[in-house]
């Protein structure tokens, strides 16, 4: 695997753009037809077997020998235990984010989270009430890379939000429990984690085992075949997305260090091969300043061939004829992560209408948002961005509209509602009105 790295060059004055533009965004999220069947014949196996097959499952794919599935069930002491061992300063670090993210999503919570009802002039009571989900699910990705920053951003706002039950699911490859992911649950008030993953994870949540209790919905990211079963399974749980590969893209006005962008443009990069680094400047020189970053930065990364292999693959340089254009293409990308590296950052926010989140500043960096600033870092990807939303404690949350007609209006309400039944066909909804007439 290559260690180079070489983001495509594009120009917006060149008359191939739009092509080369459009090939270098293209990413499919159809799954490989051989992930779609394997993981539909995982959910049948558990939805007809259950715990029997979740561990058989579980067995093979991540290399056990457990016997029962309530082996693969953390108590809190051990969750506990995690957190106690942990060196101070991870300790530390870890409340301290999760002091910021609670109290982010507790800010959300009051903005767009409260029951509202009002009377209007007829006594008519009307509203919305706003309830938790009762179980939710979290997966927590345990493969490639462990991640613990994960637990907070999905527990922490169910948790605000007042959801009942919180079950966590991780998988242990080999066994191998990773002790900040476990610290993380009990530090985020995980109710109960089991040491499964995959496909076999997801059905468990979403059917429910002897062992396993079914949920209301499951949230949080995993690989090809997690992100099909979550598919599959929607309509039986609620789900809060499905995940493509990490992005990040840079506005920049030339003005920030060109090693900070070419850094930043790695954080997105080392996750997988298919994460996506794009920049976007009108300065061709500084451009070749982070292209020259690149090259010097690269070599010093642990995961220096992952980089190389998005970067040449996924990445793309692009020289705007403005800044004003480059909001304007920031807006068709709609991108995950959203940098603007600039002196000016509160003249081109106004311009931005789509991005999962938006880095004001050249000193906000994409990797506080990742762990510590507040804000979801658990976004919309693949251009959903138009429209969808982080996740937040609204996704933990329900609304049921509220009506109390009073006597008086129902006699205001009544004839609209005859005369419109009646012109749909369906007699006894106008019935049922004309019936509180008069009455």
């Amino acid at each position: 695997m290559s260690t180079i790295a070489a983001p495509v060059r594009l120009s917006t004055s060149s008359a191939s753009f739009e092509a080369d533009f459009k090939a270098r965004l293209h990413w499919s999220a159809d799954a490989d037809a051989a992930i779609e069947k394997t993981v539909a014949d995982i959910l049948a196996d558990v939805q007809a077997r259950g715990d029997a097959a979740v561990l058989e499952y579980t067995n093979r794919f991540d290399r056990l020998s457990a016997k029962t599935l309530g082996e693969l069930e953390l108590t809190k002491d051990e969750l506990k235990a995690a957190f106690e061992a942990l060196p101070a300063a991870q300790r530390d670090a870890l409340e301290a984010a999760a002091r910021r993210v609670r109290s982010y999503h507790e800010a959300q919570k009051k903005a767009s989270g409260e029951s509202w009802s009002y009377r209007d002039e007829d006594g008519t009571l009307l509203g919305q009430k706003v309830t938790p989900l009762d179980r939710v699910g979290i997966y927590v990705p345990g493969g490639k890379a462990a991640y613990p920053s994960s637990v907070l951003m999905n527990a922490i706002p169910a948790h605000v939000a007042g959801v009942g039950e919180i079950i966590m699911v991780v998988p242990t490859p080999g066994g191998e429990k990773n002790q900040l992911v476990l610290a993380a649950a009990y530090v985020a008030g995980v109710t109960r984690a089991f040491t499964i993953g995959g496909a076999q994870a997801v059905a468990a949540l979403a059917y429910g085992t002897a062992t396993v209790p079914a949920v209301d919905k499951i949230t949080g990211p995993g690989n090809a075949y997690v992100a099909a079963a979550k598919r599959r399974v929607f309509g039986t749980v609620g789900i809060d997305m499905i995940a493509g590969p990490s992005e990040i893209l840079v506005l920049a006005d030339g003005t920030t260090p060109p090693e900070w962008v070419a850094m930043d443009l790695f954080s997105q990069a080392e996750h997988d091969e298919l994460a996506q680094s794009i920049l976007l400047c009108p300065d061709a020189a500084y451009i070749d300043k982070v292209q020259a970053e690149i090259d010097r930065l690269l070599p010093t990364m642990p995961r220096a061939a992952i980089i190389a292999a998005s970067l040449n693959g996924r990445g793309a340089l692009i020289q705007t004829r403005s800044m004003e254009e480059a909001c304007e293409i920031s807006n068709r990308i709609a991108p995950e992560h959203l940098e603007v590296s600039s002196r000016e950052q509160g003249r081109w926010e106004p311009l931005l209408r789509h991005a999962g989140a938006i880095f004001l500043g050249a000193f906000t960096s994409e990797s506080l948002g990742d762990y510590c600033a507040g804000p979801n870092h658990v976004l919309p990807t693949s251009g959903t961005a138009r429209f969808s939303s982080p996740l937040g404690v609204y996704d933990f949350q329900k609304r049921s509209s509220l009506i109390e007609v009073s006597q008086a209006g129902a006699q205001v309400l009544g004839p609209i509602a005859v005369t419109l039944a009646e012109g749909e066909g369906l007699q006894a909804h106008a019935e049922a009105a004309r019936m509180r007439l008069g009455k």
